[in-house]
């Protein structure tokens, strides 16, 4: 018995001792709790509004024009490439040519006096002075640049420019000659409009134009030899009351020996030694035809211009001839001077 309670003391002793270590070693090797982390604040956003896929907004067509009448000069080129583009335009067109023999102008004015056409739209000089004089309904005309000269601006007609916009074109021409800074140009009498124009261009370009006015062909080859040696460009307008083929090509070899070069608003005289040609763009002239047609169909022929302006430009360079010193040598201006 007395083996026994010694051994149940040792155990009550021991068991106090465990109890002991155990409330040590909690307090002791317990590390901190990680904190608990806050919540995420919840943000409640007002609701947004449904957004409808809308289509796109399409554009009206243009309405349909009447029945257009086109009269041609002839079939040369700047007259039938206008006509191809004007009937891209058109549902409802005829075409007639003057330059036909079987059919004479009056017989041809006498169709579309007969026929629904609402316009006529002439293209070339001898087109336009037949339409003027005989058609009954209103007449657009275009590739005309004396139209002064045949009293073809009435109450019920109008025209297109010509030329591409003067100041495109000797916009054109600086950036392709940074240098040029006098630029001389001979055109006949009535031009004063164009002439104003031209000069509201050179100021804006710093160019100081050169402007003479002849009466013939002899006398542009005559001012435009007194030119030549005080300009480093030559604008060359399509008057043929001053020029002629022949005046035309002495006009340009003498430029050439100046090394001056000559700007045209033909791509086809870079072969005869122009320089560089900014002409009009036959679809331009034609859309700018069908812009006029429709003011007309809409009865606003009153608020058309005289001559509406065109609005783009074709420019192609003789490169051969670029590459050519803009100054000339002595010794070039002294044989021009000899020739002359």
């Amino acid at each position: 018995m007395l083996l026994i309670g010694k051994w149940a003391g040792y155990c009550a002793r021991v068991a106090i001792v465990v109890a002991a270590l155990a409330f040590s070693g909690c307090s002791t090797f317990v590390t901190d709790a990680e904190p608990v982390a806050d919540e995420p604040e919840i943000v409640i956003e007002a609701p947004q509004p449904i957004v409808e896929d809308t289509p796109p907004t399409k554009v009206p067509k243009p309405p349909r024009l009447p029945p257009i009448a086109i009269v041609l000069t002839s079939e040369q080129a700047a007259y039938a490439d206008v006509a191809r583009e004007l009937t891209q335009h058109l549902q409802d067109y005829e075409i007639y040519d003057l330059s036909d023999r079987s059919r004479p102008p009056v017989t041809i004015l006498r169709l579309i006096n007969d026929s629904d056409s609402s316009t006529v739209v002439a293209i070339g000089l001898r087109a336009a002075q037949s339409s003027v004089a005989m058609a009954d309904t209103p007449v657009v005309f275009s590739q005309v640049f004396n139209h002064q000269d045949h009293a073809l601006l009435t109450d019920n007609s109008r025209g297109i420019a010509t030329l591409a916009p003067l100041d495109a074109q000797l916009a054109a021409w600086k950036d392709i000659e940074p240098t040029l800074t006098r630029v001389g140009a001979i055109i006949g009498e009535g031009h004063d409009e164009l002439i104003a124009e031209a000069e509201l261009a050179a100021a804006r370009h710093n160019v100081e134009l050169r402007v003479q006015i002849a009466h013939s062909d002899q006398e542009t080859l005559y001012l435009f030899k007194r030119m030549i040696r005080d300009i480093d460009g030559y604008w060359l307008f399509p008057d043929n009351r001053i020029l002629s083929a022949r005046i035309l090509q002495q006009m340009l070899d003498e430029a050439n020996r100046q090394h001056v070069p000559v700007a045209v608003s033909n791509e086809s005289m870079l072969s005869m030694g122009a320089a560089i040609s900014m002409s009009a763009v036959a679809s331009d002239v034609a859309e700018t035809i069908i812009d006029v047609v429709r003011q007309i169909q809409a009865g606003r022929l009153d608020r058309v211009p005289p001559i509406t302006a065109l609005s783009e430009m074709r420019v192609v360079t003789n490169d051969e001839l670029l590459k050519k010193p803009a100054v000339a040598s002595s010794s070039d201006q002294a044989r021009g001077q000899d020739e002359n």
